[in-house]
């Protein structure tokens, strides 16, 4: 185990929340609540308890909800990327938020998931014990499929006994990307100027043997439509 964690983190909640109609018409869907909880919440509670100093938060789609809404925190502090002009995507956000990161790897997470820690390490324990950045670019926590509540889909990563992962060939794959990473912030760097996602963080990281994962022993919930958040509803509730 390593005493490493990442002192800084991107939370991305620009998003349109399209598939959550209708409840995103007039919520952004990082707020919409999960068992009483707003789900951005879950990330932010997440990163405070592993003592991560700084969350970084893009905004586009209702941004002035979601800055009222976590303006008073301070665990951890809250710094703003404002994407109100142009939504940039996942690593488009990321390069746009890249100086307000503290020094070194950062995490970065998604708020359409929510994670149940099981009684191994925590989802950002798990991965900050594996991290090295000697030989990665970027670990994902990965979940397996038959570990997931609310996903529909056919699997995201195969997986290497050396924990290098590639992107699904096949139809299937058994590994889901659980939306959390941590990121070297000079992969973010080579990233394209504009919208981009961060697949092509990915694709590159991968085409040197620096695409990493680990596997997390919890369970994963997917809260992406209404199907999933009545699913995720039912499990928390």
């Amino acid at each position: 185990m390593t005493n490493f964690m990442p002192q800084s983190a991107m939370v991305l909640a620009a998003g349109l929340g399209t598939r959550m109609r209708p409840l995103t018409d007039d919520c952004p869907k990082p707020l919409i609540k999960v068992a009483g909880k707003a789900m951005i919440d879950y990330a932010l509670d997440r990163f405070a308890d592993a003592g991560v100093e700084r969350a970084v938060v893009n905004v586009h789609y209702l941004a002035d909800q979601v800055e009222r809404h976590i303006e008073g925190r301070t665990t951890p502090e809250i710094i703003i990327s404002d994407e109100r002009e142009t939504l940039l995507e996942t690593g488009g956000g990321l390069k746009k938020a890249r100086g307000l990161f503290r020094d070194g790897p950062i995490f970065c997470t998604n708020t359409d998931a929510i994670m149940i820690d099981s009684d191994g390490p925590d989802a950002c324990s798990a991965l900050a014990s594996v991290w090295d950045s000697v030989q990665m670019d970027a670990l994902l926590l990965l979940v397996p499929i038959e570990r997931t509540s609310g996903y529909d889909g056919k699997g995201d990563f195969n997986r290497s006994v050396d924990g290098q992962i590639q992107l699904r060939k096949k139809d299937t794959a058994p590994f889901v990307f659980t939306g959390l990473q941590i990121i070297s912030q000079e992969l973010i760097d080579e990233g394209p100027e504009g919208a981009f996602s961060t697949r092509v963080l990915w694709e590159r990281a991968a085409s040197r043997g620096r695409l990493f994962g680990t596997i997390y022993d919890g369970d994963w919930l997917h809260v992406g439509d209404p199907d999933g958040l009545e699913k995720a509803e039912r499990r928390l509730g």
